[in-house]
C-alpha cells in the first residue's frame, strides 16, 4: 500500500503536469483549427500511435516485465536488454521506410489531401529515435526508476507543449500535424542524460548475440502489441471516416473532442497502472497474492473514478468551455455515456493488464479483436438510428461487455481458487 501511494504521489505529479499541459495544448489546437481540424488531428494522432507502438517491436511491456523479473540476475538481464534493443532497431527503421515511401498514401487517406505527406515523411525519419526512447524509458519503469520515469513524462509534456503551441501559432492546422510527429523524438537526448551513469546503460551490455529463447518471448509480446496497436486505433479511424462521410466533419471534431476529454482525466489511471501496477503483477507468482493485489487496486480506484466522472458530469458546461470553445457546446450530449463506458473501461483495464503481466497472449489477442470489431459494429449500427450519440451509447456498451468478459475469465481467480 506504501509503494502504490508513492507511486501515485509520483505519477500524480507528472499527470498533473501532463494535464496542465494538455490543457493548453487543446485550448489552443481547438481555437485556432476547430472541430474539423481536431476531426484530422484525431486521423493522425491514431496512426502516429500505431506507429510508435509497432516501432518499438511492440516489445516494451515485456521489456518492463522481464527487467523487473530478470532484474537481480545480471546475466539473463543483460540478454534480455540486448536482444530487446535488437529488435526495437530492426523493426523502427523497417517501419520508417515504409512510412516515407507511402507518405502521399497515407497524406489522402488520413488527411484528405496529398499536400500533407511531409508529415508522414517526417515522422518515418523520427520514428528510429522515438522508438529508442520508449525502449531506454521501458527499462527505467522495469527497474522501478519512478522518480526518473516520472521526471521524463514531465520533461516530455513540457516540450510537446512548446512545440505545438508554437508551430500552431505559426502554422496552423499543418503546425498542430507536424508537432505530433516531431517533438517525441527530441526526449531521445534527454532520457540520455538520465541514463548513461546507469550499470545497464554500456556498449558491452546493450549488444550481444542473438537468442532464440528470447527473441521467442518477446514476439508473444509484439503480437499482444500489435493487436493492441492496430485493433482500437484502426476502430477508431473507421469510424471516425464514416462519420466524416455519413454526418459531418464537425461530427467527426465533437467525437474526437469527447475523446480527448477521457484522454485527459485517464491519464492518471494509465500512467500509474504502466508505472506501478504492471511490474507489480509480473513479479506476482503466488495466487493469492496477485487476487490480493488486484482487490486493492479495485478499493483505492473505484470510489475515486465514481466522484471524478460524476464531478466531469456535472461540470460539463465548464469543462467545454476551459478546453474548446463554444464551437464544441453540440458535444454536450455525449457526456453522459461517454463517461458510463469510461468507468467500464477502467473497471476492465485492471484485470486485462494480468493478461499483458502473465504473456496470456491468445486470450489477449482473441479479445482485442472482438472487442474491437464489436465496437466497430455497433458504433456504425447506432450512428445510423441515434447519430453521433449513438456512437458513445456503443463505447459505453461495449466496454459493460468486455467487463462481463473479463471478469468470467478471472472468475476463479477472484473467487479465491486456483487458476
Amino acid at each position: 500500500m506504501t509503494d502504490l501511494i508513492k507511486v501515485f504521489s509520483f505519477t500524480g505529479l507528472s499527470t498533473l503536469v501532463k494535464m496542465l499541459t494538455s490543457y493548453v495544448t487543446i485550448k489552443v489546437v481547438a481555437s485556432v483549427v476547430g472541430p474539423g481540424g481536431i476531426a484530422l488531428i484525431g486521423q493522425l494522432q491514431n496512426l502516429v500511435g500505431i506507429m510508435t507502438a509497432l516501432g518499438g517491436g511492440g516489445i516494451n511491456n515485456g521489456v518492463v516485465k522481464y527487467v523487473a523479473e530478470y532484474k537481480d540476475d545480471e546475466t539473463l538481464l543483460d540478454k534480455y536488454i540486448q536482444i530487446g534493443l535488437r529488435i526495437t532497431i530492426i523493426f523502427s527503421l523497417i517501419l520508417g521506410a515504409f512510412l516515407i515511401l507511402a507518405a502521399e498514401y497515407f497524406s489522402i487517406q488520413l488527411l484528405l489531401d496529398d499536400k500533407y505527406s511531409y508529415v508522414f515523411t517526417c515522422l518515418g525519419i523520427n520514428l528510429i529515435l522515438i522508438s529508442l526512447n520508449n525502449y531506454f524509458v521501458s527499462i527505467l519503469n522495469g527497474f522501478k526508476e519512478f522518480k526518473k520515469f516520472v521526471t521524463l513524462n514531465i520533461i516530455t509534456s513540457i516540450v510537446g507543449l512548446f512545440f505545438t503551441v508554437c508551430l500552431v501559432y505559426i502554422y496552423k492546422l499543418e503546425g498542430a500535424l507536424l508537432s505530433l510527429v516531431t517533438y517525441q523524438s527530441i526526449i531521445i537526448f534527454i532520457t540520455y542524460l538520465f541514463v548513461r551513469k546507469t550499470p545497464w546503460f554500456k556498449r558491452t551490455k546493450l549488444w550481444g548475440a542473438w537468442n532464440r529463447v528470447i527473441v521467442k518471448k518477446y514476439l508473444s509480446y509484439s503480437l499482444m502489441a500489435v493487436v493492441s496497436a492496430l485493433t482500437l486505433p484502426l476502430a477508431q479511424l473507421f469510424i471516425r471516416s464514416e462519420i466524416i462521410n455519413n454526418l459531418s466533419l464537425t461530427d467527426a471534431g465533437y467525437w474526437e473532442a469527447m475523446n480527448r476529454v477521457s484522454a485527459l482525466y485517464l491519464m492518471f489511471i494509465t500512467t500509474s497502472f504502466t508505472v506501478y501496477y504492471l511490474p507489480i503483477l509480473s513479479e506476482i507468482q503466488d495466487k493469492l497474492m496477485l487476487r490480493r493485489e488486484i482487490f486493492k487496486i479495485y478499493k483505492i480506484i473505484t470510489p475515486v473514478i465514481i466522484v471524478s466522472l460524476i464531478f466531469i458530469y456535472y461540470t460539463k458546461d465548464f469543462v467545454i468551455t476551459l478546453l474548446f470553445s463554444d464551437e464544441f457546446r453540440p458535444m454536450l450530449g455525449l457526456f453522459f455515456w461517454q463517461l458510463l463506458g469510461d468507468f467500464f473501461k477502467i473497471m476492465s483495464w485492471i484485470l486485462a493488464f494480468i493478461m499483458v503481466a502473465k504473456s496470456m497472449t491468445k486470450v489477449y489477442i482473441v479479445t482485442e479483436v472482438v472487442f474491437s470489431l464489436l465496437f466497430v459494429v455497433l458504433a456504425m449500427k447506432f450512428m445510423y438510428h441515434f447519430g453521433l450519440l449513438g456512437i458513445t451509447q456503443a463505447y459505453c456498451l461495449n466496454y459493460f461487455l468486455y467487463l462481463g468478459i473479463m471478469v468470467i475469465i478471472f472468475r476463479k481467480l477472484l473467487l479465491g481458487k486456483s487458476l
